[in-house]
């Protein structure tokens, strides 16, 4: 159990450090008139790691204006409910 305490917290952080590289890269790709991202795939980025994604978005000033992207709020306040479920549980 105290193995999982380290590792699931570890891997959060990675993977959010991912999302945050992933939107500076699309910012990077949109301003370099190379090929992008896709919306789809930013927004599944977001989906599992919001926190990442919303860190990525406001520092690079990445699709912070686009309605769709508004969806990444709710993603992270879900997980902070999930977070909270599982540490009520455990």
């Amino acid at each position: 159990m105290a193995d999982l305490a380290v590792t699931l917290p570890l891997i959060f952080i990675i993977l959010n450090l991912v999302a945050f590289i992933v939107y500076g890269v699309d910012k990077w790709k949109a301003q370099n008139k190379r090929w992008r991202v896709p919306e789809s795939t930013l927004l599944v980025v977001a989906a599992v790691c919001p926190w990442g994604s919303l860190a990525g978005m406001y520092y690079f000033r990445h699709k912070t204006h686009k309605d769709k992207f508004k969806v990444v709020k709710i993603f992270a306040v879900l997980h902070m409910v999930l977070a909270a479920l599982l540490i009520a549980l455990f």
